[in-house]
């Protein structure tokens, strides 16, 4: 096993961590008069720090200045906003390995990945400042003569975030970026896991936005489900609420926003199926699957869950994957040379553990791996599994199910039509991918009769999406879309304006009226 070096955590200065911690900033950091929240590595199962939480009035705070910088900010020219954004981009640039670290300490990812969740938040910044000459409306021609039509778009408000733990940095980035661009307030909300990452990143992105004037843009609230979380969804003083986690808790989300006519962004769960054809390259099908499967130790919403494999290579697939495994090390994820870290908690692997079990128990069969892997050293508190390869059916309540875990279902198809149906016959549509070499079964499979997921790939893998494209998925993953292409548009308010340039008052529609 790897020498583990998760133990050092001098770079945390760097990111104004201290031993403990306020659990929210509204332009300063506040006093926060909540519980103790302690912050602890899942490598070793040690305390990090602690933050003190913030109650409901600490969290008003937190709204209320950054309702009052909203109301200033959405005057400030798009491009303006940009040039901040752009600075921001730049101070993450500056600090991106401390981050990865952070990252990796508190999280569990590897380090390269660590790294790569960093370079999200910065690419997205990049594309945020493109963006900011770029809010277009359209023209329209009117019916009415001597009458112009347009549409204009403009800032909405203050945005409620709401982060998993599994992409503590990324996913803020993603909404916040685009939306101090657009002209709105962030309030963030992160998971209770992963409280540090918020603190570091706001740290290093808030005297950016202190020496504008602007620091209380970039809230934050780190708080329990009744004082924060419950609190956002009621709050109509947040007009948009983009939540990250489990399908579940989405529904309920849902329910709550929408009854008081609030917008969402909702990024649930994913079941993501990769499709082996026949004709398959099987020398990319072999490290797209590991990746996808073994990757953040199965803890991305596009992990490779379900690997639908046509019959007649099953075999030599089934091998080869196995033969793969076996050379995943697992072990600190910050050393260099693990490909494996640990999973967030003991909940995680007791949940594991128990997919596994129920899945033989319907008849699955437990092909490599599965269990807690054995460390030493420091590691020996950590929360470690060893990834697990399973022969499944597709209709079994556990692959139906999304076990946030490296468990892979391997399952046989017959066909493409055979494949498709099954691909699409479970509860999530996040993100798959197809393996082929024929032209047709690619664009069948991503045509409006293929695959029903927000994501669709040929010859890569389910994991690993650019910030370029729309990112999020159908059915109980959400249907929010966040990150690249026109997304931007959920972060604003559209408005259509009519201008008469003429001293008559035509109708619309012919109407004659008096």
């Amino acid at each position: 096993m790897a020498t583990s070096t998760s133990t050092d955590t001098r770079f945390l200065e760097t990111l104004g961590i201290k031993a403990a911690n306020s659990g929210a900033y509204a332009g300063s950091w506040l006093d926060c008069t909540g519980e103790v929240l302690e912050s602890r590595s899942p490598a070793t199962g040690e305390v990090i720090a602690t933050v003190q939480m913030a109650t409901k009035a600490e969290y008003n705070q937190v709204v209320e200045a950054a309702q009052a910088a909203f109301q200033r900010w959405r005057s400030i020219p798009a491009p303006h906003r940009g040039e901040i954004v752009r600075r921001m981009g730049n101070a993450m640039r500056e600090h991106k390995d401390a981050l990865g670290r952070l990252i990796t300490l508190e999280m569990g990812k590897i380090h390269q990945e660590g790294l790569g969740e960093v370079q999200e938040c910065i690419d997205i910044a990049d594309f945020a400042v493109g963006l900011s000459r770029q809010l277009y409306g359209l023209t329209m021609p009117s019916e009415r003569p001597g009458h112009a039509m347009r549409e204009q778009w403009h800032p909405l408000g203050t945005v409620g975030v709401l982060t998993a733990f599994n992409f503590p940095m990324a996913v803020w980035a993603w909404n916040s970026m685009l939306a101090f661009t657009c002209g709105d307030a962030c309030v963030w909300k992160p998971s209770p896991k992963t409280p540090l990452t918020a603190i570091g990143l706001t740290n290093v992105i808030r005297p950016i936005l202190e020496e504008e004037g602007f620091g209380a843009l970039a809230g934050l609230a780190i708080g329990g489900n009744e004082d924060v979380a419950a609190t956002m969804m009621d709050d109509a003083r947040l007009p948009l609420i983009s939540f990250t986690g489990s399908s579940a808790i989405g529904k309920l989300v849902a329910g709550r926003v929408a009854s008081r006519m609030g917008r969402l962004i909702l990024e649930c769960g994913g079941n993501n199926g990769l499709l082996v054809m026949d004709d398959a390259d099987l020398n990319m099908v072999l490290p797209a699957t590991l990746f996808g499967a073994v990757g953040t130790a199965g803890q991305r919403c596009t992990s490779t869950r379900r690997l639908l494999v046509h019959e007649s290579l099953m075999d030599e697939v089934v091998s080869r994957l196995v033969r793969a495994y076996d050379d995943v090390v697992i072990g600190d994820p910050m050393s260099e040379g693990t490909l494996c870290g640990p999973l967030i908690d003991e909940a995680a692997v007791v949940a594991m553990e128990n997919s596994i079990a129920a899945c033989e128990k319907e008849g699955g069969k437990l092909l490599r791996g599965g269990g807690r892997a054995k460390m030493e050293g420091a590691l020996e508190g950590g929360h470690f599994v060893v990834p697990a390869i399973m022969q499944a059916e597709n209709s079994y309540q556990t692959v139906q199910d999304e076990t946030f875990a490296p468990i892979l279902y391997v399952i046989p198809i017959k066909s493409l039509d055979h494949a498709i149906e099954v691909h699409n016959g479970v509860p999530q549509g996040l993100s798959s991918a197809i393996f082929t070499d024929d032209v047709k079964a690619a664009e069948k499979f991503m045509s409006a009769i293929g695959s029903d997921c927000g994501i669709a790939n040929v010859n890569i893998g389910t994991s690993g999406a650019e910030i370029g494209g729309a990112f999020g998925g159908e059915k109980d993953t959400g249907g929010g879309r966040e990150s690249g292409s026109d997304a931007w548009k959920a972060y604003m308010r559209r408005q259509t304006n009519t201008v008469n340039w003429t001293s008559e008052m035509p109708l619309a529609q012919g109407i004659k009226f008096g």
